[in-house]
């Protein structure tokens, strides 16, 4: 149980305190929703953690076809629908999709910057922590109050606050329009940033690519020195080929000549047998 004054962490902290991923997302978290520290993350990660275990337990057992087991898995569904996390004819498998975004999207801070009570998410904190937020006249200085499905319509300034004054300077403009919390992102955003991040990883990459582009340059003055070596041999051979043919035709001609030169003697030999 521990001490009164001591209450007990309600939330789990990371298993590695250096994680480069884990600490880029969180820190875009931050911004985001307007966090002030990581511990609010950890919270709901938390949460998710614990509906998510649930759910896994529950899959298990409905196989069973155990009546409890369906019992609880209805009363976890409810509960999500009733927090509005999820839609209505959800399932077990639905629950496990969840992501930590899901959680931080229903607090009250969020939402009241998404209502346009405030122009920033820093703001809408400090508006609620000043005790300018009210849920059906009821003052809530929570910023991480998780809000439900029916209290959504009643958000709203409190009474006694200025700013229900339509001219009070730290009031939104009529003209302005908050961004949207998008928790699932299309296809040609995630396109998009992962064209940013390859370009932002190329400079990492350059050392990598300087050297396969030395070992393609390598590589192809080989490939051209073997074949510049090939064409001279083939240049050679053609030539050699050239000189060997008339070598061969004077060799011919020599040979006719000689053997004209024997046929004259033996007419000579002939003509002198004759003249004795």
């Amino acid at each position: 149980m521990g001490k009164p004054k001591f209450s007990r962490k309600k939330y789990e902290t990371p298993s590695h305190p250096w994680q480069e991923d884990r600490i880029k997302s969180e820190n875009e978290m931050i911004k985001k929703y307007g966090l002030k520290n990581k511990r609010e993350i950890w919270k709901a990660q938390t949460k998710l953690k614990k509906y998510r275990g649930q759910a896994r337990e529950l899959l298990a057992k409905v196989g069973t076809g155990d009546s409890q087991s369906k019992k609880e898995s209805d009363q976890l569904l409810m509960h999500l629908n009733r927090m509005n996390i999820l839609p209505l004819n959800s399932n077990l498998d639905d629950v496990l999709a969840l992501d930590t975004e899901s959680i931080l999207s229903r607090r009250l801070q969020t939402i009241a910057y998404l209502k346009g009570l405030s122009t920033t998410p820093d703001q809408a904190r400090q508006l609620i922590s000043h005790g300018h937020i009210a849920i059906e006249d009821r003052r809530v200085t929570v910023p991480s109050y998780m809000v439900t499905k029916d209290e959504e319509s009643k958000i709203g300034y409190t009474t006694d606050s200025p700013l229900n004054d339509l001219m009070h300077p730290a009031r939104p403009k009529a003209e302005f329009k908050p961004s949207v919390v998008k928790k699932d992102k299309k296809p040609e955003e995630t396109k998009k940033e992962e064209t940013k991040e390859e370009i932002t990883k190329e400079p990492e990459s350059k050392p990598q690519n300087d050297e396969k582009v030395k070992e393609e340059k390598t590589d192809t003055k080989e490939e051209q020195s073997k074949e510049e070596k090939t064409d001279e041999d083939t240049v050679e051979q053609n030539e050699e080929k050239i000189t060997e043919k008339p070598k061969e035709e004077q060799q011919k001609e020599e040979d006719k000549t000689a053997e004209a030169d024997k046929t004259d003697d033996k007419k000579e030999d002939v003509k002198n047998e004759g003249g004795k």
